[in-house]
C-alpha cells in the first residue's frame, strides 16, 4: 500500500463459522496424527451440513489411528465450538470418515532418499507480509475484525452472552491519513442469536465488545456501526451454510492487504508448503520489520512439488533498503527448504488446532511451539549484518 489517504476494509469469521468448524476439524486430524508420529503425512478434508460431517482425504500414519478414533476427534473439536443446536449437534450429527493412504507417487517425490533431500509437498508460491501498523506488525483491519470477535468468542465460552450464538461474522472498514490508519469508516458484526432477542438487543450486547477492541476514539458513528444487517440471525451454523476447509484463505492471512499464493493451510502437515512454506515467509517479513530496516515488508517464495529448494525469492520493502543484500542475508539465516523450515520453526508437533480460527498470522508464540513463526529472534541479527 502506498502511503496516501484511503479506506481499507477486511472480514474475519468466529470458530462456529461453517468454514471454520472444518479448519478446525481438520487440523484437529492433523494434530491427532503429529501426536502419535512427528513425521505422519496429512491432507484432510472436512465437509459440513445441516447435522452433517464427511472427513475426507490423505495420511499417512500409525494405524493405530482409525477411523473411529477420527469421528470422536471430530465431535470433540464440535463440542469445543460449542454446537448444541437441534440441526447442528457435536454428539447427534452424523459423521462419515472417508480418510485413505496417502498416495505412494505423491510420497516417492517428498520423501528423503539416498543422496535426495526431502522435497516440497507441492508446487506452489507463498507469500508473507508484515508492517508497523498493530503491535503483532499485521495490517489494521484484519486485526481488528479478528480482536472483535475474539472478546465475543471468549465472552460466550465464559457464559457472559447466552443469548449469542457461536457463528459469527466481523468486518472493518479503516480510514488511513497519510498511510496510517487513524479511525473507523463503517464496521458490521453478524452473530447468530437466541429466538426470544431482536437486533436492537444484540446490538447492546455487541456494543461493549466492539469498543474494548478498538482504539479509544476510534469507533465510528451509529449509522455506520452495522449489527445483523438483515435483522435476524437465528438459523445458523452449518444448518445454515455449508461449510469446508480452506475456503476462508484471506481471512487466515493478511485481510487482502497483502498478496496470497492461493493455497490453504489447515488439513495439511508441515511438508506441505502451502502451510510451513507461508509460515516462513511470514516470519521473515516479520523479523525484517521489527529490526527497523523497513515499515512494511512483502516475501514471496516458490517451489515444486519433490524438489527441496525454493525455485524463487523475492522481498519488497517499498523502502530504498538493498533488497538484493536482504534476500541473500535472509535466506542465509534460514534454510528454505520444507525440513530446514520444520526443524527451524519446529512444526512437526501437534500446534495447529489453535491456528485454525482468527488468523495464522499475528498471534503471540506459545510454550507448545504454536505460532512460533510469529517470534522476532532474528531482528537483531539483522540489524547487525546491515
Amino acid at each position: 500500500m502506498k502511503k496516501r489517504d484511503f479506506v481499507f476494509t477486511s472480514e474475519s469469521v468466529s470458530e462456529g463459522h461453517p468454514d471454520k468448524i472444518c479448519d478446525r476439524i481438520s487440523d484437529a486430524i492433523v494434530d491427532t496424527y503429529l501426536t502419535a508420529e512427528p513425521q505422519a503425512r496429512c491432507g484432510v478434508e472436512t465437509l459440513v451440513t445441516t447435522n452433517l460431517v464427511v472427513l475426507a482425504g490423505e495420511t499417512r500414519g500409525p494405524a493405530s489411528i482409525t477411523p473411529d478414533l477420527l469421528i470422536d476427534v471430530a465431535r470433540k473439536a464440535i463440542r469445543e465450538i460449542g454446537y448444541e443446536q437441534d440441526n447442528f449437534h457435536w454428539q447427534h450429527a452424523k459423521v462419515k470418515c472417508h480418510i485413505h493412504n496417502q498416495s505412494v507417487d505423491i510420497a516417492q517425490g517428498v520423501d528423503m532418499s539416498g543422496n535426495k533431500d526431502e522435497g516440497a509437498g507441492d508446487q506452489g508460491m507463498m507469500f508473507g507480509y508484515a508492517c508497523n501498523d498493530t503491535p503483532s506488525l499485521m495490517p489494521a483491519p484484519i486485526y481488528y475484525s479478528h480482536k472483535i470477535l475474539r472478546a465475543l468468542s471468549e465472552a460466550r465460552h465464559a457464559g457472559k452472552t447466552p443469548l449469542l450464538g457461536p457463528d459469527s461474522k466481523s468486518q472493518v472498514t479503516l480510514r488511513y491519513a497519510d498511510g496510517k490508519p487513524i479511525g473507523v469508516e463503517k464496521l458490521v458484526v453478524s452473530i447468530q442469536h437466541a429466538e426470544s432477542i431482536d437486533d436492537k438487543g444484540v446490538r447492546e450486547i455487541v456494543r461493549p465488545y466492539v469498543l474494548e477492541s478498538l482504539p479509544s476514539g476510534w469507533m465510528c458513528d451509529e449509522e455506520n456501526f452495522l449489527v445483523n444487517p438483515t435483522g435476524r440471525f437465528v438459523i445458523g451454523g452449518p444448518d445454515g451454510d455449508a461449510g469446508v476447509t480452506g475456503r476462508k484463505i484471506i481471512v487466515d492471512t493478511y485481510g487482502g492487504w497483502a498478496p496470497h499464493g492461493g493455497g490453504a493451510f489447515s488439513g495439511k502437515d508441515p511438508t506441505k508448503v502451502d502451510r510451513s512454506g507461508a509460515y516462513a515467509a511470514r516470519y521473515l517479513a516479520k523479523n525484517v520489520v521489527a529490526s527497523g530496516l523497513a515499515d512494511c515488508c512483502t516475501i514471496q517464495v516458490a517451489y515444486a512439488i519433490g524438489v527441496a529448494k525454493p525455485l524463487s525469492f523475492y522481498v519488497d520493502t517499498e523502502s530504498d533498503l538493498d533488497e538484493d543484500k536482504l534476500a541473500r542475508v535472509l535466506q542465509e539465516m534460514m534454510d528454505l527448504s520444507p525440513r530446514g523450515i520444520r526443524t527451524h520453526l519446529g512444526l512437526n508437533k501437534p500446534i495447529y488446532t489453535p491456528t485454525s480460527s482468527y488468523g495464522h498470522f499475528g498471534r503471540d508464540p506459545e510454550p507448545s511451539g504454536a505460532f512460533s513463526w510469529e517470534r522476532t529472534d532474528l531482528a537483531d541479527e539483522l540489524r547487525r549484518a546491515f
